[in-house]
Formats: C-alpha cells, structure tokens, sequence
C-alpha cells in the first residue's frame, strides 16, 4: 500500500481508506472483522467512520473489532458528527451541543481517548458556520482529535472555514475535505480542488466508484440483488445511469480488458492520481469484494489511457 500526507499536514494515511457506513446493516460482525483484517493485512491505515453509520450500530461493532485486535495505534480513525436521527429521519445539525455530544459519543463507541482526524460531516445552513468550527477548534484544544477536517463543502464553504479557523488565536487547520469524487463525478474539479489546493488541504473522496455504478454491474442491466435496485437506494444509484455514464464505463471497459484488469481496478487507479487526493474511501458488502478493490494499488495507468478517460469522462458531465 501506498501513503500519502493529507494536504500539507503531518498526517500521513493509506491512499486506500476502509469505509465503514454499512457495517453493523449490510455488514454483520463476522463479515467487519474480515474486512479490517484484510484491509490492515494489505496495509491499509485510514478507516472512515460516523456515528450515523449502520443506523447508529457501526461504530460500536468497529470499536469491539480494535479492542479485541489491537491495532488502534497502527491506524487513522476518521470519524464526523453533523448528521442526527430524529424521529425517524436523518437530519442535519451543525450545533455545538450536537457535534460535541456526537463527538463523545463515537470516542466512547470506538473505545478510544482521541480520534486522529474529526470532520464536519456537511454544511448546516441553519447554524452560523463559526459555531461549527469552534466545535472543531475545541476538540483539538481538549485533546479529542488530533486533526480536522471538514466534508460536503463546496469550494467557497472551504475557503472561508479554512480561513476562520487559522486566523484565531489556536491556529488550528483544517487539513481535509471529504467529497463525493470519481470519473462519473468530476464536480470538485471545479472549485474544490484548485480551493484545496490553494489552501494546503488534501482530499478523501468518497464513493470512489461512482456509487457502484464503476465497478461494471450495471452494464447489462439493474441485477435485483444490487442496491440500484432497492426503492431507498434507487434514486441514489440511478443518478449515474445515464447514456453519458454509460460510456464511462464502455471506455472503462476497454482499458480494462487492454490492461487485464477489472473495470473498478481502473476506476481507482485513475482516482488516486489525481491532484489533492490523499485518500479514496472503498466500502464493500463482502470481503472479496474489499479484496479485488485493495488489487488495485499495483497499478499504474499509461497517460495515454489516463487521457482517453478524461476527454470521454468530461464528455459526459
């Protein structure tokens, strides 16, 4: 495995992250320690968490998994607050009270005393942003966190977080924006990245294959046992498959075949060269599926297949 700094910071974590939002729901205990041991088997450091994760049970199945191997020092626990379940809906909420409370909440769940990178989990319109931040500036002055980072921000969101927090008396920075990044979504490309750029800032990109859609499962159709094809997950999914995502995944297709590769070996190897990614977020239902992702660090795309996926990828934004 390879590892990077986040941003400019000190941080350094595997270019490969763990997502955790489906384990303690579509990823039992048995099928979790698999994954973990598999993804610290192949080097891997950073696991991406939330208290919102697998309806509220992920982190507390995650924290039993490090007590009983552990590896909690040889890791980069990532953990956010900022999304809530009120009755019965998921609900924003960028409040002090909230962020702290959710904040405490995961170290006691995950069994530790500090989480190594703590993130906003999106923007709360409804909150002054300055309150938000100052829940970050706090944790890192109480010694709950080490890091922070922010997530879902656009670009001018970025710039003045960023901006606020290391003008205040603690200099606290933030070092990362976790977004939604792939080649069937090229959004951040367009203030995001050159923000974090500017800013120091490194980028974990979420849903690194496109919501599934880059692995290849859906070319031949919507199979009925895939999330595509699930009433809470349909609208999700469906956003990608368009005609223009379609042909992503044709050219995906061919380079995979010309290199020998599956389709989501390239999705990923194009992912991670890109400029401010530090990390990509891959989540998986089984462990093989964990497996044929983490594959993907031993390769290394030729520019000229780089180039042929920018020119179809920007083609269908």
């Amino acid at each position: 495995m390879d590892y990077r700094r986040v941003g400019r910071s000190g941080l350094t974590v595997s270019r490969l992250g763990l997502g955790t939002m489906t384990w303690g729901t579509a990823v039992d205990s048995y099928e979790a320690n698999d994954q973990l041991t598999t993804f610290l088997d192949a080097g891997g450091t950073l696991i991406d968490t939330a208290p919102i994760y697998g309806d509220g049970a992920c982190e507390e199945l995650l924290g039993g998994l490090l007590g009983k191997t552990g590896v909690r020092d040889d890791i980069v626990l990532a953990g956010k607050a900022g999304f809530v379940r009120r009755r019965g809906q998921v609900v924003k909420d960028g409040s002090r009270r909230t962020l702290l409370d959710q904040l405490d909440l995961s170290l006691s769940q995950l069994a530790t005393d500090h989480l190594d990178l703590w993130q906003i989990h999106t923007p709360d319109p409804d909150v002054p942003l300055e309150e938000t931040l100052a829940a970050l500036e706090h944790a890192v002055r109480t010694g709950r966190t080490r890091y922070v980072g922010i997530s879902n921000f656009t670009g001018w969101q970025t710039g003045i977080a960023h901006t606020w927090l290391a003008g205040r008396p603690e200099g606290v920075g933030l070092i990362s924006n976790q977004v939604e990044y792939s080649l069937v979504n090229r959004d951040p490309e367009d203030e995001v990245v050159p923000a974090a750029g500017h800013l120091g800032m490194g980028l974990l990109a979420w849903s690194p294959l496109g919501r599934g859609v880059l692995s290849g499962k859906y070319r031949g159709g919507v199979p009925s046992d895939s999330r595509a094809a699930s009433p809470a997950w349909e609208e999700f999914v469906g956003a990608y498959l368009t005609p223009g995502k379609a042909a992503v995944v044709e050219a995906l297709a061919r380079a995979s075949e010309g290199l020998g590769v599956t389709i989501a070996h390239v999705a990923l190897a194009w992912l991670v060269e890109r400029p401010q990614v530090a990390t990509a977020i891959v989540g998986a239902r089984t462990t093989t599926q964990l497996q044929e992702n983490l594959a993907s660090e031993d390769l290394t795309l030729p520019p000229e297949i780089v180039q042929a996926l920018d020119d179809v990828s920007q083609a269908a934004r």
